[in-house]
């Protein structure tokens, strides 16, 4: 049972390191709903790294049972094995533990590295700005038109100077409100993992574009979620018009390492999604793609448990 069930986990987790990652990334339909293909990108990232970490974990230990719970209690408890142990499953069970420790390693080490890169940075800039005339929002002193903010337990939302004066209300607005977007849905919380994924492997190409996708998808709903608060006859032209302002203006210059800006990526798609805006995805397509999400977190789960419940009747 074992045997199958490493193979059935590998290719599982072949598909989910190259092909399937590619295809979402050259997919044009996340950009009619970015947040259901967040979902997507978190399920995939999710299930690769169970679906590799457990063919390794499942080859290794077949000597010892017939289902990973059964052998994986035969370890605990030193029970012999029930047939011979070959190097190789010294060796699939010395990568499970390294590629497991790495990943969560670097998960972890990631999050601490930001968290700190944010408290300096926020520390800091608390020292040099002052109150925006817009609500929760602070005003630093710099000639290049620039917003961002500093997520964490006291965030920070931060307009310099450039951009206060080259926007006029509504467009300042939009921006405001892009911004708080980020603030009020957690948007880092979805790019830390693949912010780890590419660290942790840097030879997968998988790795890269799928921060990549990830970073334009959370901004383009951050747009989506400002375009929902926002007054005004043309609120999709004036926010177009800031991001363009912004990026023309400094680009990426001057966020802080940790901050999510308003031109932190795809901004020629983004200009074009809010000025010529996709049709929404069919409540039918939704649910697929959301059900699809599900499938790819069931199946590994599944292909690593159900043995174990089958033993018995099998018996």
């Amino acid at each position: 049972m074992l045997p199958a069930t490493a193979a059935a986990l590998a290719v599982l987790a072949a598909l989910l390191a190259w092909p399937v990652p590619a295809l979402l990334a050259r997919a044009r339909w996340p950009r009619r709903d970015p947040l259901v293909a967040l979902v997507c990108w978190q399920a995939i990232g999710l299930a690769g790294g169970l679906s590799i970490i457990g063919a390794l974990l499942v080859h290794g230990l077949a000597p010892w049972g017939h289902s990973l719970p059964e052998a994986a209690w035969s370890v605990l408890t030193r029970q012999p094995a029930e047939a011979p142990v070959r190097g190789d499953h010294w060796v699939t069970l010395t990568l499970a533990g390294v590629l497991a420790t790495e990943l969560v390693g670097v998960l972890l080490l990631s999050w601490v590295r930001t968290a700190r890169a944010r408290r300096r940075h926020r520390a800091l800039l608390e020292l040099v700005v002052q109150p925006a005339s817009l609500p929760d929002a602070r005003l630093l002193e710099h000639p290049a038109p620039v917003a961002f903010c500093i997520p964490g337990a006291r965030p920070l939302l931060v307009l310099s100077s450039g951009m206060v004066a080259e926007l006029d209300d509504a467009q300042l607005a939009a921006v405001v409100a892009h911004e708080r977007a980020h603030l009020r849905e957690h948007h880092h919380l979805y790019l830390l993992p693949f912010v780890a994924w590419e660290a942790a492997l840097p030879v997968l190409p998988a790795a890269a574009r799928a921060h990549a996708a990830v970073r334009a998808l959370v901004e383009m709903r951050a747009d989506d979620v400002a375009l929902g608060s926002l007054p005004g006859p043309a609120p999709r032209r004036a926010l177009a018009q800031a991001i363009v302002v912004a990026a023309g203006g400094a680009g990426g210059a001057g966020v802080p390492s940790g901050a999510l800006a308003v031109t932190g990526s795809a901004v020629a798609s983004r200009v074009v999604r809010l000025l010529e805006p996709p049709s929404p995805l069919p409540g039918w397509t939704r649910g697929a793609a959301l059900l699809s999400a599900g499938l790819l977190l069931l199946v590994p789960t599944a292909l690593l448990l159900l043995p174990a419940l089958e033993l018995p009747l099998s018996r």
